[in-house]
């Protein structure tokens, strides 16, 4: 069944522990709230699957129209229900990144910067070293009333499932489901900018279905921009009377024929002109059949004839703040 105990975690770092050796080893974080309650975080860096190594997106400067819905730093708990149009993530429906970027690392090894405990902890020390630094943490809630058998505050009281929780094998297809991914995002205050990290486990699948989460198709990111038809740009502010449009390319070295092809605000759909689309070319589509381009923030996903996700991008209310002004992605 998906996560019964989804929600996001508004606190600040106290301290970080690595589990080096450990057969599935976490990165532990300790942080608290600003009313005093303490959690632990238990981060994977390892998978009892194989390819043991995770996959991670390390993004530090992202926008995305949910930095928008964020309770307050340092805030405490958060339930969230699992659907779009909250803070809730999804990696495939939420645009929050290309998967394609995705890199692999190992747990831990000897050397500075060059494993997945390393880069955690670049950004967690910096966030223990400024208190100004928030810590958002996406995932399931564990309560229990022993210490915690890490950093030994009591009640003991954390949040896991810190990564992908879709698209699993057959031997964890028990915890799939949509909007209910884990991550960690940072706002680093002083500069007014987000960071943010998405895990995911080499075995996940990244088409699934839009109810239960399970795999549809075993595919995983391999390389950038491998894309055969890309969104490239959006006019989502624009000057009266005109209307919205979206502008789709051909990255690949043959014609595409466009027929059953959909653009989704994740929501309404808009079918692509029945045409072949030339190698290099593009094709504008103005927006229609109430499909949404927000002024306030959005995300545009393309879908192939099967209805599998092809491409998404998202921008945020202050990148849509000029009218008249057309975004590339």
């Amino acid at each position: 069944m998906p996560l019964i105990n989804y929600g996001v975690l508004a606190a600040r770092v106290v301290e970080s522990k690595r589990e080096a050796g450990n057969s599935t080893p976490h990165y532990q974080i300790h942080v608290r709230d600003d009313g005093g309650v303490d959690y632990r975080i238990a981060v994977n860096v390892r998978s009892q699957g194989t390819p043991p190594n995770l996959l991670y997106a390390a993004i530090d400067d992202f926008h995305h129209p949910l930095t928008q819905l964020l309770p307050p730093t340092g805030s405490g708990w958060h339930p969230e229900p699992s659907r779009p149009g909250t803070v809730s993530l999804d990696f495939i429906r939420g645009n929050l990144f290309d998967p394609a970027t995705m890199r692999v690392l190992p747990p831990d090894v000897p050397g500075l910067d060059n494993d997945l405990e390393d880069l955690l902890d670049h950004y967690v020390q910096r966030a223990i070293a400024d208190q100004s630094i928030g810590l958002y943490v996406f995932g399931q809630r564990w309560p229990t009333d022993a210490s915690d058998k890490v950093f030994g505050f009591h009640p003991g009281n954390g949040v896991h499932d810190i990564h992908m929780n879709q698209g699993n094998d057959a031997g964890h297809a028990g915890d799939d489901g949509v909007w209910q991914d884990g991550g960690l995002l940072l706002h680093v205050a002083p500069e007014n900018r987000w960071v943010a990290i998405f895990l995911a486990f080499q075995s996940q699948a990244w088409h699934t279905d839009d109810t239960t989460g399970h795999a549809l198709a075993p595919t995983r990111p391999t390389t950038p921009h491998q894309e055969p038809v890309r969104i490239s740009a959006a006019l989502v502010n624009p000057l009266a009377p005109a209307t919205g449009t979206v502008t789709v390319v051909n990255t690949s070295a043959a014609p595409i024929n466009l027929q059953g092809w959909h653009l989704t605000d994740q929501q309404n759909l808009l079918p692509l002109p029945d045409t072949e689309l030339q190698p290099g070319a593009s094709a504008t589509l103005p927006v229609a059949n109430g499909f949404r381009l927000g002024e306030d923030g959005g995300v545009i996903t393309l879908l192939d004839p099967a209805g599998l996700k092809v491409h998404g991008v998202a921008y945020t209310g202050r990148q849509a703040s000029a009218p008249g002004q057309t975004l590339t992605f």
